[in-house]
């Protein structure tokens, strides 16, 4: 039997998840602006699965747009923010090294095409971005921060609440990459102007997002059309997909703390088996302030895809780090902006686990040490 323990990548949908989202599918498959009683039955859905998620959130209905994940959700704050404050004088964006590349690139987007200043904030050794290095990286002409909450390769928090409120001294707005954190994190008072979510990550179907953003902050859209999601995102909404999210969201928040202290302790008893059982292991991220399901190792001397290969012979499923950059050669963004040597950092094995784990990771630790042991022998 097969242990799937790759969930920053993708979640399996949930049953409740599915049998919510039916009905619109088959009876109720109306389009939201249609004005008949098929139309107006997906628009009321339409309008309590965003009800649903501002609560979740703390933010209100109207400042809930829903996406087609969390690309374009990142996308659209980053690009929409920036562009939407060039009114005002302001083309310079301020993001970090190690963010999801659609953050990256979006940001790259801005300076290539519209002239923007971008500042990559430095992090520390365990991808932490402290108060003083974000105030340091401000200027004057400051349109948007973009931060993760969560990484997605190695699972560092960041307390950005403190963020926010060192960029909300100089009026910026933050934007924040929820993607990883949801479900783990709690999600509302963060001082976050914006948030992102991508539903695959806790358990709706692909091709979901959220993008929140509050409804002082100037956002130009991406998507021109017919107006929908007020102005923001036109195109015909997704109505089974927006229940889907709202329905997971609720699920994956009513289950957030009692699964979050039960799963970090099998994770940390992971974490020490493993680097005890494998000679010259090394955990990346932030040792105590890190997601939950997550444990990501570097193994200095073997190649990580191949202890990948071993690791699935033995009946485990895991990754070497962010699953857009998967079959790459080239070590990653996140391990070298920590200061991990490039040889060290295309050793990277990542394993993320679900919500509802209850057995403790002991076996799988073991077939670590099994497959490494294997790779240097060969």
């Amino acid at each position: 039997m097969t242990l799937y323990l790759d969930n920053a990548a993708t979640t399996p949908v949930r049953r409740e998840v599915l049998e919510a989202m039916a009905p619109y599918l088959t009876r109720w498959f109306g389009n939201p602006s249609s004005t008949h009683e098929v139309g107006e039955a997906a628009a009321t859905a339409l309008a309590d699965a965003r009800t649903r998620v501002a609560a979740v959130l703390g933010m209100r209905t109207r400042d809930v747009l829903f996406t087609s994940g969390g690309t374009e959700s990142n996308n659209a704050a980053v690009k929409g923010i920036a562009l939407g404050a060039l009114p005002r004088g302001r083309r310079h964006v301020v993001t970090t090294a190690i963010e999801h590349e659609s953050v990256l690139a979006s940001a790259d987007y801005l300076h290539r095409l519209h002239g923007f200043d971008v500042t990559h904030a430095p992090v520390d050794g365990d991808g932490v971005l402290t108060p003083a290095a974000l105030a340091a990286a401000l200027r004057d002409d400051t349109a948007l921060v973009s931060v993760g909450y969560a990484n997605n390769e190695v699972g560092t928090v960041q307390d950005v609440a403190a963020l926010a409120a060192v960029a909300h001294e100089r009026g910026v707005p933050v934007h924040v990459d929820a993607v990883q954190a949801a479900g783990w994190l709690p999600l509302a008072d963060l001082g976050a102007d914006a948030l992102t979510i991508a539903g695959h990550k806790i358990g709706a179907p692909k091709g979901t997002g959220i993008l929140a953003v509050r409804g002082r902050v100037p956002l130009e859209p991406l998507l021109h059309g017919g107006g929908q999601e007020g102005g923001r995102r036109s195109g015909t909404p997704d109505v089974a997909g927006a229940v889907a999210l709202a329905t997971a969201l609720e699920l994956a928040e009513g289950e957030r703390v009692a699964e979050a202290e039960r799963v970090s302790a099998i994770r940390d008893a992971f974490i020490a088996r493993v680097c005890t059982l494998v000679p010259g292991a090394r955990l990346t991220g932030h040792p105590t302030r890190r997601l939950p399901g997550t444990a990501s190792f570097v193994f200095p001397g073997v190649n990580g895809e191949t202890v990948l290969l071993e690791l699935e012979r033995r009946g485990v499923v895991s990754s070497s780090g962010s699953a857009c950059a998967a079959g790459s050669d080239e070590a990653s963004h996140v391990l070298l902006a920590l200061g991990i040597a490039h040889d060290d950092a295309r050793t990277a094995v990542r394993f993320t686990v679900p919500h509802g784990l209850r057995d403790d990771l002991r076996p799988v630790a073991d077939a670590v040490a099994a497959s490494v042991a294997a790779v240097q022998s060969a």
